[in-house]
């Protein structure tokens, strides 16, 4: 499972982050099953759930760190990964495969060194697939941040990057 690979990004949590945190879970933990709500406002607060941060949970909830971070894989809406100053999405509905998407999210891991669902080490780029964004006249379709790029190609990418400051 693709999202679960950790990422080779240094965790730079702030004393802040990690203070706002512990104050929230205080008053979280006194809810019935705290545990997603405290998850849902640890990835708030950091973007996502690094093991640093999935310790704090289950410590402060004094819950096995197993079970937050099963939880943290399990769920769609949980990142274990950073997204890059600029988040990469190539959609890979039917419309955008048929036309060749899946060579666009391989140009793209080509060129940036990462496989889809990482992080580039210097924390700039991040690569996802997604399903379809509905642009699927514009088909093959990749984003970047918000900027929508269409009917494009893998020859495309090194374009989009430098765009972007790559």
């Amino acid at each position: 499972m693709p999202k679960t690979k950790l990422t080779t990004v240094t965790f730079n949590g702030t004393p802040e982050q990690e203070a706002a945190l512990r104050a929230e879970l205080e008053a979280i933990k006194t809810l019935d099953g705290p545990l997603m709500p405290a998850m849902q406002k640890a990835q708030e607060i950091y973007g996502y759930l690094p093991i640093e941060v999935q310790k704090i949970v289950a410590e402060e909830l004094n819950v096995p760190l197993e079970k937050v971070f099963g939880i943290a894989t399990f769920y769609a809406q949980f990142n274990l990964n950073p997204a890059g100053k600029y988040p990469i999405g190539v959609c890979l509905g039917t419309a955008c495969y048929v036309k060749g998407s899946g060579e666009v999210l391989a140009r793209f891991e080509k060129e940036l060194g990462i496989s889809q669902s990482e992080c580039t080490a210097d924390g700039k780029y991040s690569l996802v697939a997604t399903r379809c964004i509905g642009c699927c006249g514009l088909a093959p379709v990749a984003t970047v941040g918000q900027e929508v790029y269409g009917k494009i190609t893998p020859d495309d990418v090194p374009a989009i990057l430098a765009k972007h400051g790559n």
